[in-house]
């Protein structure tokens, strides 16, 4: 169901708090409104054209979640726990590993939809395609299954 993790931990009875949040009732609504918030507010900008804020929207949410799901490690929160997630990113904590659960299936699919979301409203324009396109594959590319726990180029392996 939406409120329960899928995990091999969970269901061992070990719950870890770092893959809870995405999980949470009501999280992807969140998610949503928080970029939609975020879009607003650079739309309230005077001198950006609407081409300009859907592309920065885009940018700012692909570096963002690249960030905090793809190269920052550990815990979110502080636990007492061991320390066995100190090397795993967000993302890889995230249903412990399991694939194609419901919240990867959405931190997936989200960048993807603003992307062509930011295509549409953009105009098609070589300049705003190549930036948008950019920044969705940063964005999309560490979560495919192939790069599970890999560090190219041995860059943050510890």
């Amino acid at each position: 169901t939406w409120g329960d993790s899928s995990s091999a931990a969970t269901s061992q009875g070990m719950s870890y708090e770092t893959e809870a949040w995405a999980n949470k009732k009501g999280f992807m609504l969140w998610y949503c409104i928080l970029v939609l918030g975020l879009h607003l507010v650079l739309l309230a900008v005077p001198f950006l054209s609407t081409a300009n804020v859907w592309t920065l929207t885009n940018v700012l949410h692909s570096a963002i979640t690249f960030l905090f799901l793809h190269w920052i490690k550990g815990k979110p929160f502080e636990s007492f726990d061991d320390d066995s997630c100190a090397l795993l990113t967000q993302w890889e904590q995230i249903d412990d590993g399991v694939q194609y659960s419901l919240a990867r299936k959405f931190f997936l699919t989200f960048p993807i939809c603003l992307f062509l979301l930011t295509t549409a409203y953009a105009g098609h324009d070589n300049y705003h395609f190549v930036v948008n396109t950019s920044f969705m594959l940063l964005a999309v590319i560490p979560k495919l299954p192939q790069l599970h726990e890999v560090r190219l180029f041995g860059i943050n392996k510890y």
